[in-house]
């Protein structure tokens, strides 16, 4: 994703805009794959993934979009995410989150642009508590100041904060120098095999160490085999997220049990 650099003003848009879609030149839906809490064995969250209508990837919804629909793209990703959770039953699951991929980038003023989502929680009966907003650590940002003053607001708000895709980006550790979010998911590339790299051990135990002082959840994004998943747990990471667990279900939530 480009940083991009807004010159037009602000203009706030309510949920009900965000929710149409005809206003934004392409359509899209979620498909929703659950991060694991392995000591109590249920889903400590979902994330919503966009996905195009006929199947294209986020990375292809992703290349249409641009200056000129970034910001609502943004915002009706919130609101269809929270209304396709909240429609599967994820505010009925014990403590489940939802969490949302987020644009910075595409955020004018934090407590304006939360608004829309605000009022899709409240109107399709979401718990605001449980709503977890993920920014990639891989995107660059043309001001830290400005995300953490998006975090702070959000915080503020009693939402759930989360760095995506740890180690993989621009700023790595120096980022939490900054600002300490709720949850750091540690990118894939860090676990891909590491029940059988030193170097890799070290590493993740080491930041497993910076986030337990801080106080920060930690989630291992990726985990494909037994062995990986294994590992992490004897070091003490119990959120875990990948296709040993479940590949991303369109419209769906792999691995839910939904109280009747």
């Amino acid at each position: 994703m480009n940083q991009t650099v807004f010159a037009q003003p602000f203009v706030p848009v309510g949920c009900a805009a965000c929710q149409d879609k005809s206003l934004l030149p392409f359509d899209f839906t979620m498909a929703f794959q659950p991060i694991m809490d392995l000591e109590l064995e249920r889903p400590f969250a979902y994330e919503a993934l966009v996905r195009g209508m006929n199947g294209e990837s986020a990375a292809t919804v992703l290349s249409w979009v641009d200056d000129t629909n970034r910001y609502r793209f943004d915002q009706a990703c919130r609101v269809k995410a929270i209304q396709l959770a909240a429609s599967l039953g994820v505010a009925r699951l014990p403590d489940c989150r939802l969490s949302i991929n987020f644009l910075p980038n595409a955020v004018y003023r934090a407590e304006t642009c939360i608004r829309a989502t605000m009022q899709a929680a409240a109107e399709f009966n979401f718990p605001h508590d449980r709503l977890m907003f993920e920014v990639t650590e891989g995107e660059p940002l043309s001001n830290g100041a400005h995300l953490k003053s998006i975090f702070d607001e959000y915080r503020r708000q009693g939402l759930i904060t989360a760095i995506d895709d740890f180690g993989a980006g621009y700023a790595g550790l120096n980022m939490l120098v900054h600002f300490q979010p709720h949850v750091l998911k540690l990118d894939m590339e860090l676990i891909r095999n590491i029940d059988q790299d030193p170097v890799r051990q070290a590493i993740v135990c080491g930041i497993a160490g910076v986030c337990a002082r801080l106080q920060i959840d930690m989630v291992a994004e990726g985990i494909e085999t037994a062995q990986e998943s294994e590992y992490l747990c004897s070091v003490g990471v119990r959120y875990q997220q990948g296709y040993w667990f479940a590949r991303p279900g369109w419209e769906t939530l792999p691995l839910a049990a939904i109280p009747v």
